[in-house]
C-alpha cells in the first residue's frame, strides 16, 4: 500500500527499543481538499493539528536514533487517533462552531478519505512495527492550556491503557527530571484516546505509551530539549 501523502517516515534503527508516531503531525489538506472560508479560523489552531509535535517527534527520534511515522494530513480531515466507529473521527463541531469540512458527510465521502490517508497511515506504522524489534510503540502527543476557557498547568501527561507498569516509571522519571506530569491527564488512554499507539502495540505484542506536551511549552527550546533527554535517558 503506497502511503506518501498520508504518512512522512523517518529512518532509525529498528533494533531500538522504540517506534515513535505523531498522529496529529500536520495541518494539511491535501488536494483536492481545501479548506471551506468558514473553516480558515480553525487552520493552525490546535484544533488543525497538535502544536509542537511534530517538531518535536523528529528531535527525539533523531536524539535516539529512533524510526518515526508522522501523519501528513489535519486530524480534522479525518482523525487517526480514533477508530473507526468514534464519533470524532470526523469532527463536526469545535468550540460550538460548525466544522463545514466535515458537515454532513456522504459514506462515499468518508470511505474516500479512510482510503487515502486512515488505511494508509496505519499501514505504515504497522509496516515498521512488525520490522522492527521495539518494545514500546510511543505516541508524541499535545494539549492546549486554554481548552475552551479551561486552564491547563498540568506540562506533559502520559497515556496508556493495560501496560500500566511502564507508564507510572515513566510519571516517576519525569517527576524526578522536575516535570509536572500526570497519569491519563489531561485525557485518558483507557478510554480509547491512546488509539494508535495502543493498536499497533496490541498488534505485534508491544508495550503502548503515548505522551502529551502543553503547547505553549513544547515549542520552547529548552523545554523541548529537557523533556526529550528525560525520554532518552529513561529509554537507555
Amino acid at each position: 500500500m503506497e502511503w506518501t501523502d498520508a504518512a512522512e517516515l523517518i529512518d532509525g534503527d529498528l533494533e531500538g527499543r522504540l517506534v515513535f508516531t505523531c498522529e496529529h503531525a500536520s495541518a494539511a489538506l491535501p488536494e483536492p481538499w481545501t479548506w471551506p472560508q468558514q473553516d480558515r479560523w480553525l487552520v493552525d489552531t490546535h484544533w488543525a493539528i497538535d502544536i509542537g509535535a511534530a517538531d518535536f517527534t523528529r528531535r527525539v527520534a533523531a536524539l535516539m536514533n529512533a524510526p518515526a511515522v508522522l501523519s501528513c494530513f489535519s486530524r480534522l480531515l479525518i482523525d487517526p487517533n480514533r477508530p473507526l466507529d468514534s464519533d470524532t473521527l470526523f469532527r463536526e463541531n469545535a468550540e460550538g462552531r460548525t466544522v463545514h469540512l466535515n458537515e454532513a458527510l456522504l459514506d462515499a465521502e468518508r470511505i474516500r478519505r479512510i482510503e487515502r490517508f486512515y488505511e494508509p497511515y496505519h499501514a505504515a506504522v504497522s509496516s515498521i512495527v512488525e520490522r522492527s524489534a521495539c518494545d514500546t510503540v510511543f505516541s508524541i502527543h499535545t494539549f492546549t492550556d486554554d481548552y475552551e476557557g479551561e486552564k491547563r498547568h498540568l506540562e506533559v501527561g502520559v497515556l496508556f491503557d493495560d501496560d500500566e507498569e511502564p507508564a507510572y516509571r515513566l510519571v516517576r522519571h519525569l517527576a524526578d527530571a522536575g516535570f509536572h506530569v500526570a497519569a491519563n491527564e489531561p485525557w485518558s488512554g483507557k478510554i480509547g484516546l491512546a488509539y494508535s499507539s495502543v493498536r499497533h502495540a496490541q498488534e505485534f505484542g508491544r508495550c503502548a505509551l503515548e505522551i502529551e506536551a502543553r503547547q505553549d511549552l513544547i515549542v520552547d527550546e529548552s523545554f523541548s530539549g529537557r523533556l526529550a533527554e528525560a525520554l532518552a535517558s529513561f529509554f537507555s
